[in-house]
């Protein structure tokens, strides 16, 4: 709903099928489901983790409103954004294996920095990808952050490497919301041109060695190579 999206992994939005007030409703009565879980845990420390990450998302979501439409966005405020909106969400979710399972304080950091790294690389792909995937693949419409003004880092790089014509069309497709249809394929061709879209999945590919640096504390088995595998699953996809 809040992305106004019509399609999400291939399937049409719960808003488009059952309009915005069941979904807000079924969405309210699933986040008191998830709470009620982490009640029945039994662990404090673990309900701290996921209600603090609860809130730090939705912080991020608002942050990203702020930071939408306004090329002026540096990168320390859009890394600010995913790592509140994403990452905080992958780290929550590492960390409290960590908690129930019961181990060290340092593995808990271990997993809470694993989860983080991983969460930022994934936005970061997710983010080229809306540039650079198939559609097919994607499950969504190509663009789609293009036409909702976001600021993502590969627009970032474009616009920043740019020159002043180049950044007049940024600030007139996202600033001013005055872009058509066929302004995305010169978006895209500018990233291209500009190595924006490249440079994004090497910062992801950055944020994905410091995940799997993360993963030295514990001793090598299967589970510490599927986390790594999840590592590079995350940024050699396509979708």
């Amino acid at each position: 709903m809040v992305d106004e999206s019509d399609l999400r992994r291939g399937n049409e939005t719960a808003n488009v099928l059952w309009g915005n007030q069941a979904s807000v409703l079924v969405g309210d009565f699933l986040l008191g489901q998830a709470f009620k879980m982490m009640v029945e845990v039994g662990s404090l420390p673990a309900l701290d983790v996921l209600s603090d990450a609860a809130a730090v998302i939705a912080e991020g979501e608002v942050m990203q409103l702020v930071t939408a439409q306004n090329t002026a966005t540096n990168e320390d405020e859009y890394l600010a954004v995913i790592r509140a909106k994403t990452a905080a969400l992958f780290a929550a979710a590492c960390e409290v294996g960590a908690i129930v399972a019961d181990r060290s304080g340092d593995e808990r950091g271990a997993l809470r920095s694993y989860g983080t790294n991983l969460g930022l690389a994934f936005q970061l792909v997710d983010d080229a990808l809306d540039y650079s995937g198939a559609q097919a693949d994607l499950g969504k419409r190509v663009g789609d952050d293009f036409r909702d003004g976001k600021i993502t880092l590969p627009v970032l790089l474009a616009y920043r490497r740019g020159d002043d014509a180049e950044r007049a069309f940024w600030k007139r497709c996202l600033n001013d919301r005055q872009g058509e249809e066929s302004d995305l394929d010169k978006a895209i061709a500018l990233m291209a041109g500009h190595g924006a879209l490249d440079d994004t999945i090497a910062r992801a590919r950055h944020y994905g060695a410091m995940a799997r640096d993360a993963l030295e504390i514990f001793p090598k088995n299967d589970y510490r190579t599927a986390l790594t595998d999840v590592v590079d699953f995350c940024i050699s996809r396509t979708f």
